[in-house]
C-alpha cells in the first residue's frame, strides 16, 4: 500500500527494467511510514466490539424461526458477506493518502454530489443505534436494581434517572479523539459479552430450562415470513463497517496481510459467539424462545448480573457510534455541491494520488484541526445532548430502528463498499495506473534471478492479478446488488410483516 506521492517520477520506469528499479514490499512504502498509533490487537478489539452487541441475544429467536442447519448456515454467509464489504473498504483506502480514508473521502473522489447523502445516511444510522443504547440501559437498570434487592419505588426505578446516570460515564468515552483511547472499554464490553455467553452455555448445560422448553427443528422452518422477519437481525448484526475507516487509519503498518486477517479475526470471532449462543440458546428453549434470552431466564443472581452486563456492553459501546457519527456529521455540514472535476492529475510528479478537498478548499489536515478545536466539541455536545433528549423523551425506537437499520446499516455495509469499489478500480480510471505501479513494487523478492526469468514471473504476477482485479470488481457490484435487495427486503419486513395487526 504504497503512498504515490512518494514516488512521483517513477510511472515510466516499469518498461526500462523490471529487476533494477524493484525494491523490497509494503514495509518501504511511504503509507507505512508513518504508522499509526493503534495495533492489530487493539484495532481487533475496537472492531469485535463494534460488531457484538446486543443483537447476540436475538440469535437464538432467529433460529427458531429458521431451524438450526439454515440458521447457521445464515449467520455465516450474513459474516461472509459483512467481511467481504470491510475487505473492500481496505481496498478502496489503498487509494487514498494515509489517515484520510472515509467514506466521505471516496463519495469526493467517486460520487461527489452524492457524498451528503452517503454520509447523512451513516450519521443517521449510528445516532439512532446510540440512542437505542441509552434506551436500553434505561429499560434494564431499573430491573437490575430490584434484582439485587427489594426497590418498589423512588428514583432508583426511574429510567430516566439511570439515562441521566449513565450519561455521566459516556461522556468523557464520547470526547475521546481516537478509537484506539476506547480499546480498554472495549476490553470491558467484551468481558461483559463473555459473560453473557457464559450464562447462556451454563443454562443449556445444566438443563434447568427444560420445563419451558418448546420443539427443537435441525432443518424444519416455520415459514418464509417468520424466517425474513429474522433474516436482518443476523444481517445487521455484523455491522461495524462505520468504523473500519477509522480503524485503518490509527493502524501501525496497515498492510494488506495485516488488514485481512483484522478482518477474518474480528468477523470469524463474532460469528463464533453468534454460532455458540445461537444454538446453546435455542437448544435450551426450542421454539419457545423470546427475543431476548437474558429476559427470559428465572429471576436469579446470575440472570441480574447479566441484565448489569448488558447495560455496561452497550453503555460502553455508545462511544463507538458517536465516532463515526461526528465525523459523517461534519463532512455533511462542511459538503457543498462540486463544480470542479475530482479526478487525480495524470502528470507524473504529482503532489498528490488525489483531489478530494471539499469547496471549502481546507485540506485533510486542516480539517482533521478544525475538528480537534472548537468543532470537534460543538458536535460531540451537541449529538450528545440529542441523544439523551431522544432517549429519555422516548420509550421505545423499535419502529424508527427497524427503518433506520434497514436503510443505513445496508447501506454502509453491503451497497457503499460495492459501489466504491466498483467505480474507483474501474481498468480506464486515472487511478488505477497508480495502483498498478504500487503492485509492481510489491512483487519483490526476486533480485537474484535472472533477468529472463524475473520477466516471466512478472508477467505471471501481472497476469494474476488482472484476472484477480477483474472478478474483484465483479464481485464487488454482486455486493453492492445484494445489499438493495436486502435494503428493499427488510423495508418490506419492517412495513408489512413486523406491523401486524398485533402492534
Amino acid at each position: 500500500m504504497a503512498s504515490y506521492a512518494a514516488i512521483p517520477h517513477q510511472t515510466n520506469s516499469r518498461p526500462h527494467s523490471r529487476v533494477s528499479s524493484r525494491r523490497k514490499p509494503s514495509r518501504h512504502d511511504a503509507r507505512l511510514d508513518h504508522p499509526g498509533p493503534a495495533s492489530w490487537t487493539s484495532s481487533v478489539i475496537n472492531l469485535l466490539n463494534t460488531i457484538v452487541g446486543a443483537g447476540v441475544l436475538a440469535m437464538p429467536h432467529a433460529l427458531s424461526t429458521m431451524g438450526a442447519t439454515l440458521g447457521t448456515l445464515v449467520i455465516l454467509w450474513a459474516g461472509l458477506t459483512s467481511g467481504f464489504g470491510l475487505y473492500l473498504q481496505t481496498r478502496c483506502a489503498r487509494y487514498l493518502d494515509r489517515g484520510t480514508s472515509s467514506f466521505f473521502a471516496l463519495s469526493q473522489m467517486t460520487y461527489p454530489n452524492a457524498a451528503v447523502v452517503f454520509d447523512a445516511a451513516i450519521a443517521i444510522k449510528c445516532f439512532g443505534v446510540g440512542v437505542s443504547y441509552l434506551i436500553i440501559i434505561g429499560d434494564l437498570m431499573p430491573g437490575v436494581v430490584r434484582g439485587f434487592g427489594e426497590v418498589e419505588g423512588g428514583f432508583l426505578v426511574e429510567r430516566r434517572f439511570w439515562v441521566t446516570a449513565f450519561m455521566l460515564v459516556v461522556i468523557p468515552l464520547s470526547f475521546l479523539r481516537r478509537l484506539d483511547s476506547l480499546k480498554y472499554t472495549s476490553i470491558l464490553a467484551l468481558s461483559a459479552i463473555a459473560y453473557l455467553v457464559v450464562l447462556v452455555v451454563y443454562h443449556f448445560a445444566a438443563g434447568d430450562t427444560l420445563a419451558e422448553k418448546g420443539p427443537v427443528n435441525l432443518v424444519k422452518w416455520q415459514g418464509l415470513v417468520p424466517t425474513l422477519a429474522s433474516f436482518p437481525v443476523i444481517v445487521f448484526a455484523y455491522t461495524c463497517h462505520q468504523n473500519m475507516f477509522s480503524i485503518l487509519n490509527e493502524l501501525h503498518q496497515p498492510s494488506p496481510s495485516r488488514t485481512t486477517s483484522l478482518i477474518a479475526t474480528s468477523i470469524g470471532s463474532a460469528a463464533s459467539v453468534y454460532i455458540l449462543v445461537a444454538l446453546t440458546g435455542y437448544l435450551s428453549y426450542g421454539t419457545n424462545v423470546v427475543g431476548n434470552i437474558i429476559a427470559q431466564y428465572p429471576p436469579s443472581a446470575a440472570a441480574t448480573i447479566g441484565r448489569l452486563a448488558i447495560v455496561i456492553m452497550v453503555a460502553l459501546s455508545y462511544p463507538l457510534q458517536i465516532h463515526p457519527c461526528r465525523a459523517s456529521l461534519d463532512a455533511v455540514l462542511r459538503w457543498r455541491p462540486q463544480t470542479t472535476s475530482t479526478k487525480p492529475p495524470h502528470q507524473p510528479g504529482s503532489p498528490s494520488r488525489h483531489t478530494l478537498l471539499p469547496s471549502t478548499g481546507a485540506s485533510s489536515a486542516q480539517q482533521k484541526k478544525d475538528l480537534s478545536d472548537l468543532r470537534f466539541a460543538l458536535l460531540t455536545t451537541c449529538l450528545l445532548l440529542l441523544s439523551y433528549t431522544a432517549a429519555i423523551t422516548l420509550s421505545s425506537l423499535d419502529r424508527v430502528l427497524a427503518y433506520v437499520g434497514s436503510t443505513g446499516s445496508t447501506s454502509i455495509s453491503f451497497i457503499l463498499p460495492g459501489l466504491f469499489y466498483y467505480k474507483i478500480s474501474d481498468p480506464d480510471s486515472p487511478w488505477q495506473h497508480r495502483l498498478a505501479k504500487d503492485d509492481d513494487d510489491e512483487d519483490d523478492g526476486d533480485d537474484g534471478e535472472p533477468s529472463s526469468a524475473a520477466a516471466a514471473a512478472s508477467e505471471a504476477n501481472h497476469a494474476r492479478r488482472v484476472w484477480r482485479a477483474r472478478w474483484l470488481r465483479r464481485l464487488s457490484l454482486a455486493l453492492a446488488v445484494y445489499g438493495l435487495l436486502v435494503m428493499v427486503t427488510c423495508l418490506v419486513v419492517n412495513t408489512f410483516l413486523l406491523n401486524a395487526p398485533a402492534h
